[in-house]
């Protein structure tokens, strides 16, 4: 009688393995174990693959003195998608393997098929879809004018991760995209797709055939409701960088690396998604400033960091007389309880009374994180020259945190966020006094220390 196949449990958040059911995973996440059937039909050369080699293939061989292996510089290849070789530092890398997650509609098929024809006139590309058919895609090429090598570029549409490496191999491809990992299978082990052993081998053999064969290949993944990768955690693990698309109010894309081998994690690509693709934005201030020629009441530009990236953007705000029994606090782009902390340190500090209905505004659409304080300045000199119809000039750049006590406080790169403004021709900068250095006095722009919201308002009036 045959011995029934042993049934073990995996969590769906980190990945890890129990013989048994229970409520919590060490990882600390509760009620995340699904059942895993390994299966009884795995070849000898998948189960091998699978136990003994890592995740860059390599089986065997045995220890070696440092001395002894050989080193090779990563070879990187510019794309032509300013943004993304921005985020890669540099280009794409050789033999790696890449994951770009975002929300639904984020542009994540879009630029990765803006990418694979580039790449086609280059190298032999295969664009793998288990999610639509070959039509649509092509539909879309053409849609979006792309320009592409017609004798180099593969479509596919195929779910089986053996079928797929076997195209890979007939054709000699070099540069692939799967859409996606949540969507393909492996006979390599039992379950849905997108169940964690599915997506877990499916990634770990896609990247031994990139590694052992230095194929570059980008690997779309779907994420869950907390904006995360969809699937075990292990998925992280097993690919050189991790890539995510962040959704921001209107048509502004961010694409950020939360995880790249082959460089750093600070730098933010901007992307502006149009009727012609995911369109790099080189200079992303121009789209975050409103370019109004007039000077008004309730504007204020200060700069924010994303990522190793200094941004100049424009809040906008408008105070009207309330005509309900309470007034209204409306924000678009930032984050409520920061604005509910601002009015109440100007009513504590500078005896403001504010008894209209405030709105609140960032041009161009971007989402502040509730973590970027530097614009607590530009805010307050916002919602008091609204209320008070005095004008800010557009050539006035302010910014530093403002604490419970009314002292403004310093700010991180404050050099190279001065020197942003000072690029754009900006005359004066309002900056924390701590922030303040020598290097900022030879830009060709007045720099103005304060050190509390009082002297603020005084020099501003």
């Amino acid at each position: 009688m045959a011995k029934a196949a042993k049934i073990e449990f995996v969590c769906t958040e980190c990945g890890m393995n129990y013989q048994r059911w229970q409520g919590q995973c060490r990882c600390g996440a509760w009620n995340t174990l699904a059942e895993f059937k390994p299966s009884a039909g795995q070849t000898k050369k998948a189960a091998t693959r699978s136990v003994v080699g890592g995740y860059a293939g390599g089986v065997g061989g045995g220890s070696k003195k440092i001395n002894d292996i050989a080193t090779t510089e990563a070879e990187k290849q510019l794309t032509g998608i300013g943004e993304l070789d921005r985020v890669l530092s540099g280009g794409v890398t050789t033999g790696s393997v890449n994951i770009i997650s975002g929300d639904p509609g984020a542009g994540k098929t879009t630029l990765l098929s803006d990418l694979v024809a580039r790449m086609s006139q280059r190298m032999p590309s295969l664009y793998c879809t288990a999610e639509e058919s070959l039509s649509q895609f092509k539909n879309r090429v053409n849609r979006l004018k792309l320009d592409y090598n017609p004798d180099e570029l593969y479509l596919l549409s195929e779910t089986s991760v053996e079928t797929i490496i076997e195209e890979l191999e007939k054709n000699n491809i070099k540069f692939a995209v799967i859409d996606s990992i949540q969507a393909v299978v492996t006979d390599a082990a039992n379950g849905s797709p997108g169940s964690p052993s599915q997506v877990k081998s499916a990634a770990q053999a896609l990247t031994q055939y990139c590694k052992q064969n230095d194929v570059t290949m980008f690997i779309i993944a779907h994420v869950n409701k907390n904006n995360e990768i969809a699937g075990p955690q292990t998925l992280v693990h097993i690919v050189d960088a991790l890539l995510h698309i962040d959704t921001n109010d209107g048509q502004i894309r961010t694409l950020r690396a939360n995880k790249n081998r082959f460089g750093d994690i600070d730098t933010v690509g901007i992307f502006r998604m149009c009727e012609r693709g995911m369109l790099s934005v080189d200079n992303p201030s121009e789209i975050f400033l409103s370019g109004s020629s007039t000077d008004s009441p309730g504007s204020t530009i200060t700069c924010i960091r994303k990522g190793n990236r200094n941004l100049l953007l424009e809040i906008q705000c408008l105070t009207t007389e309330t005509e309900a029994e309470f007034p209204q606090r409306v924000c678009v782009g930032l984050n409520m309880n920061r604005i509910k902390m601002l009015t109440g340190i100007l009513r504590k500090h500078t005896k403001t009374k504010i008894f209209h209905d405030t709105f609140f505004n960032i041009v161009g659409g971007l989402r502040i994180d509730e973590t970027e304080t530097c614009i607590d300045l530009a805010l307050v000199t916002a919602l008091l020259s609204s209320l008070n119809e005095f004008v800010v000039p557009r050539t006035t750049c302010i910014m530093g945190e403002l604490s419970l006590n009314g002292d403004v406080r310093p700010i991180d790169s404050g050099v190279p966020r001065v020197k942003e403004a000072a690029q754009h021709g900006f005359t004066e900068i309002f900056i924390p006094f701590r922030n303040y250095h020598k290097s900022m006095e030879g830009l060709g722009a007045k720099i103005t220390p304060v050190k509390t919201v009082h002297e603020l308002l005084s020099l501003i009036n």
